[in-house]
């Protein structure tokens, strides 16, 4: 087992926004590897990862407009495909990085052995299940709450709807500041993740068969109950959990990095990072193939609804992507792959014997994916997000009895 370390670099320089050669698109662009066969149409180049032959799958030939910035100001992207988009500027990230300096300590990043012969690949994952909730989402509701209270100071209480992580961040983050918290879940909703939302001092409302419901009633509550509805992707969130992305690329950079998408402040926040730090390392976004609607969206360029039946990724259990997230990733994703509930349960027993760290669904389901792919992803270096931890005891159980 290898933890990396390094000496942090001064991100108040601005030199981090000058693009290295070796981040060049131009000069990536140029490797055989790069383009996908003639006649691949643009709706089906993810699937063109699968045909790839000597090098990593021809769906990271995708054309996009990378983030660039020419002043501490200027927002991390070069146009806005057709509406505003919620992309952090330099010093957006960096007061952020600050905010949850001072609440959160970093997340180490690890090589492990056994994960690495297994996958034949240089791996780093990094361990967002180990934060003070188990998961990576406290980073954005710290910075929300923040900057909410900067705007509207007279805020008493908030709400929001989550499958869990999300629900436990702003519950947090409101009792650090004195606020009330309502959160509502659908029902068949996590037993453990619930009963820790409450421990945080949330008042739990459970409504509608899925997320999509769910967060339909708070936002109709929020102006019932005179309370702040807490969107589940915004620009702030999204600053709060670049955060731990901008860690992960100040120790590591590797060729390719894999990151589950639930409503996309992750994957968002991990593109916003790579180019704070000047990364080169490539996108791909994972879901769950019982809940496709960003890898539908993907492919079609556009928002598009699909059905969700995930029984174990509920963090990935997104009905109706969101719009600006959509747009961000279409420019800046090479690809998104799509995981069964199977494959992420393998991963979860990888996870646990390989490692000893315990993974929900969401966690584990970027190794599902480097595993399906391990293949056409072999003798890449890989970056994993281990996004959370917070698997009820029960499935968990489950899952390790069924390997």
């Amino acid at each position: 087992m290898a933890s990396v370390r390094s000496t942090p670099r001064d991100l108040t320089s601005s030199r981090l926004f000058e693009r290295s050669e070796r981040s060049s698109r131009s000069e990536l662009a140029t490797r055989p590897w790069d383009r996908a066969p003639e006649g691949t149409p643009p709706a089906r180049r993810g699937a063109a990862s699968e045909a790839a032959d000597g090098g990593p799958p021809a769906a990271y030939a995708r054309t996009r407009t990378q983030f660039t910035a020419t002043g501490s100001n200027a927002p991390l992207a070069a146009d806005n495909l057709g509406g505003h988009l919620c992309v952090p500027t330099r010093d957006e990230l960096l007061s952020a990085l600050q905010i949850v300096r001072a609440q959160i300590p970093p997340t180490p990043t690890i090589r492990w052995p056994l994960l690495e012969q297994r996958l034949g690949s240089t791996v780093f994952i990094k361990h967002e299940n180990h934060t003070a909730l188990g998961a990576f989402k406290l980073r954005g509701g710290a910075v929300y709450l923040h900057e909410l209270l900067q705007r509207e100071p007279q805020t008493r209480g908030v709400i929001c709807a989550t499958r869990g992580n999300h629900g436990q961040s702003i519950a947090r983050a409101a009792a650090l500041h004195g606020l009330s918290a309502t959160i509502v879940v659908p029902h068949g909703n996590s037993v453990e993740k619930n009963a820790a939302m409450r421990a945080l001092g949330a008042t739990l409302i459970e409504f509608g068969s899925d997320f999509q419901q769910a967060r339909e009633h708070a936002m109709s509550l929020a102006a019932d109950l005179g309370l702040h509805p807490v969107p589940s992707f915004h620009r702030d969130l999204v600053r709060g959990v670049a955060s731990g992305w901008i860690e992960f690329f100040e120790q590591a950079q590797p060729d390719l990095v894999l990151v589950p998408i639930g409503q996309g402040s992750g994957i968002c926040a991990c593109a916003a990072a790579r180019a704070l730090t000047g990364a080169a390392s490539r996108i791909v976004g994972v879901v769950s193939a019982h809940a496709t609607a960003y890898l539908d969206s993907f492919r079609a360029g556009r928002v598009v609804e699909a059905v969700v039946s995930t029984q174990l990724a509920d963090g990935l259990a997104c009905r109706l992507p969101d719009e600006q997230a959509l747009a961000i990733i279409l420019r800046e994703v090479d690809d998104i792959v799509a995981v069964s509930d199977d494959e992420v349960a393998e991963a979860m027993c990888i996870y646990f014997s390989d490692t000893h760290n315990v993974a929900e669904g969401a966690g584990a389901a970027p190794l599902a994916a480097a595993l399906q792919r391990r293949e056409a992803f072999a003798g890449r270096s890989l970056g994993l997000a281990l996004s959370g931890g917070n698997v009820d005891r029960a499935i968990f159980a489950r899952v390790l009895a069924q390997a």
